[in-house]
């Protein structure tokens, strides 16, 4: 399998055209970053580290590949011969899986040469842009539901890979299972699901599908009680599996209410170990809204694969320094309104206060030197690690365990986050970005 057609057209006519003018061996270095934070939120999570390097692996031009692009008069003879050898051999540092990231942090940056490097934009944007920004919802669930746990069940309303993406995206930020077996499978999430309301539609009576799932799945089952009447439908599950039953799921009417009538219902029946599942269509505002209320788990599907209204984390791919023709470096930059970048390779610190984030902070150096401000800022805490070391990528972040690692990553790093990071309104990033120019 090759991963190299997940790209768009230009980058590839931008490297046959650097190897025509003799521009495609510079040393260069581009930086992946957001601008800003979507929707007004107050932090970013960062996700799809470990797919993609997964999928650099993967990203070569095999004969199918050239022949494509050779019929369809995409890239010259000069070209189609570098790339038959392509192999990215540059290196990449980043913020690992899982980390917090605000208006210009420097979340991976790729150096290479300039053909080495260009080519990787469309592939690692497509990767983190979708990955964070279900990441980011799905942390900001996860802190509304406190201790509740929250299953992603959101795979019919995405596309069929993405929504595997977006169960682990999920996973990393705090849910703690999904309905999507692939993703149980290739990520080593947890699988949670019992029926469907077709379940109870194909019986002659809800007694009869009750008593079929108990039959088949145990008194720990849960039941969905709201095909028809709620009431009735609780009534029933407990005389059907008994007062040991494992849960019920509400997956319509007014769930605050509903919960609490539910919750009553069951405890004059003797069910006080009888969970309540609640779904539909929930997202962060409502699962906040139901704080208050006797509900045990939640499970959320189109809100959180969609990234609950923002399905892209807005990220760019930019050039910030480069060699020129004398062998010099020099920092570049794009200053077009509204879309300005800045030069520079960067190094990136979380400063600290008492182990509070307060702000973070980037050192900026004009020309290619390595950037080393730890001694300087003895209370911040380093964000890059080295992902691909001159072609070799660190396997430790692919796979089952880079993904439990991202999420125990997250988790504690989400804990340096002040209050105000953690509510839902719209506002300004929760911490400062601070640009520190490195002499």
């Amino acid at each position: 399998m090759s991963s190299a057609f997940l790209t768009d057209r230009y980058e590839l006519t931008m490297l046959a055209a650097s190897l025509r003018d003799g521009t495609s061996s510079r040393p260069s270095v581009f930086e992946l970053f957001s601008r800003r934070l979507s929707g007004g939120r107050r932090f970013g999570v960062v996700a799809g580290t470990g797919r993609l390097l997964t999928l650099l692996r993967e990203f070569h031009f095999g004969e199918g590949e050239l022949r494509y692009l050779r019929d369809h008069d995409v890239v010259d003879a000069d070209a189609l011969r570098y790339l038959e050898n392509y192999r990215f051999t540059g290196t990449i540092r980043g913020y690992r899986e899982g980390e917090l990231y605000f208006p210009g942090s420097p979340i991976l940056t790729v150096e290479g040469s300039f053909a080495d490097a260009v080519v990787l934009e469309t592939l690692a944007l497509s990767v983190l842009n979708h990955d964070s920004a279900v990441a980011t919802a799905a942390s900001r669930m996860s802190i509304a539901a406190g201790e509740r746990p929250l299953a992603e069940m959101g795979s019919r309303r995405a596309g069929e890979r993405s929504a595997v993406a977006a169960a682990r995206a999920a996973y990393i930020a705090g849910f703690v299972a999904t309905s999507n077996l692939e993703a149980g499978r290739q990520w080593g999430i947890p699988t949670m699901g019992t029926a469907a309301h077709s379940w109870t539609l194909l019986h002659d009576s809800e007694e009869d599908a009750f008593r079929a799932q108990v039959d088949s799945l145990g008194t720990d089952t849960t039941l969905l009680v709201d095909t028809y009447d709620i009431r009735a439908g609780v009534d029933l599950a407990i005389r059907v599996a008994g007062t040991e039953l494992g849960g019920v799921r509400l997956d319509s009417g007014d769930l605050p209410i509903v919960a609490g009538e539910v919750r009553t219902q069951l405890d004059e029946l003797g069910a006080t170990n009888t969970k309540i599942t609640v779904t539909s269509d929930l997202d962060e505002y409502a699962i906040a809204a139901l704080a208050a209320s006797p509900v045990d788990s939640y499970g959320v599907g189109t809100s959180v694969v969609t990234g609950s209204g923002y399905p892209t984390a807005g990220m760019v791919y930019k050039l910030v320094a480069r060699q020129d023709s004398a062998g010099g470096w020099v920092a570049v930059a794009k200053a077009s309104t509204d879309k300005a970048s800045k030069g520079g390779r960067k190094a990136a610190f979380r400063t600290l206060d008492d182990g509070v984030a307060i702000a973070e902070t980037i050192a900026v150096s004009d020309g290619f030197e390595k950037v080393d401000t730890a001694a300087e800022h003895p209370d911040a805490r380093g964000l890059q690690v080295v992902l691909v070391d001159n072609g070799e990528i660190d396997s430790s972040h692919e796979g089952v365990a880079g993904t439990a690692s991202a999420r125990e990553h997250h988790l504690r790093v989400r804990e340096q986050l002040p209050v105000r990071a953690l509510a839902l309104s719209k506002s300004d990033p929760a911490i400062p970005t601070r640009f520190v120019d490195v002499v």
